[in-house]
């Protein structure tokens, strides 16, 4: 995969489109720390002119703002390390940043690392200097017990624990994520798209995979499984499924702005 992206079969940059016009204005190359850029957000803010995007392999976060002479800058705030491995496909593992959003009052950003397993919650109340406050694992493929065993870590000093909810040991990793409204509870599918699910995770293509609760603690940070909710799609009548996208019909932190 990162030979692709030397190669130039993956993205690496942010285009400014002028929708009025319908011509891109400009092009923002994010270099070797910005490799496949995934998800991109503004805030919820209408008067902001700034956001975040995932760089999904090289697993940073760019802030992304509008400059004085009206063009547009994007600056790496946040930087997930590699963990150096043994049993998996390459020595180094990325986290795979796979999915990003905002609090609907700007407060907090979150965004999950499918590979590593953990979501993660930092206070972006310094849009440009964003800090970590709640971290939780959602399966991922270096827990305990697994075939992948980390050999050095610059973030943790042991790999997590296994994740069970009401019985089912949770395969995959944390993938989509939604927000409440009230910011209180993110929801977390773990199936990215079945070709990589095969490769990655290949007991959740047979198990099915799930949606989880994350309680969070809109006060100070932090994060927390809700042990009492699960959706299984292995226990669907036509056997497992992979379920992706996550929305609330009443309206969700993807979708809604304040005014």
């Amino acid at each position: 995969m990162l030979l692709y992206c030397v190669v130039g079969l993956y993205g690496r940059s942010l285009h400014v489109w002028n929708w009025t016009e319908k011509k891109v204005i400009q092009d923002i190359d994010l270099g070797m720390e910005g490799l496949i850029p995934l998800e991109i957000r503004f805030l919820h803010d209408p008067n902001a002119t700034e956001g975040y995007v995932g760089a999904t392999l090289s697993t940073n976060i760019f802030r992304f703002h509008k400059i004085e002479d009206g063009s547009w800058k994007a600056d790496k705030v946040i930087d997930v390390p590699s963990k150096k491995v043994d049993g998996w496909a390459l020595p180094d593992m990325p986290g795979l940043i796979t999915d990003l959003l905002m609090s609907l009052d700007d407060k907090y950003l979150y965004f999950s690392n499918w590979l590593h397993g953990d979501i993660r919650q930092y206070d972006i109340t310094d849009t440009s200097n964003p800090k970590l406050v709640g971290q939780v694992f959602v399966g991922g493929s270096i827990v305990k017990g697994g075939p992948v065993k980390v050999t050095e870590d610059s973030e943790m000093t042991e790999q997590p624990e296994p994740v069970v909810v009401k019985g089912k040991t949770i395969q995959g990793g944390p993938q989509m994520i939604q927000l409440s409204l009230d910011g209180k509870r993110l929801f977390v599918t773990t199936s990215l798209f079945s070709s990589w699910d095969k490769q990655f995770y290949p007991e959740m293509v047979k198990e099915g995979s799930a949606l989880l609760q994350i309680d969070v603690d809109t006060e100070k940070g932090g994060l927390s499984i809700n042990r009492d909710f699960l959706v299984d799609f292995g226990k669907l009548p036509d056997g497992p499924a992979l379920a992706h996208e996550v929305r609330y019909p009443g309206g969700d932190c993807t979708s809604d702005i304040w005014i």
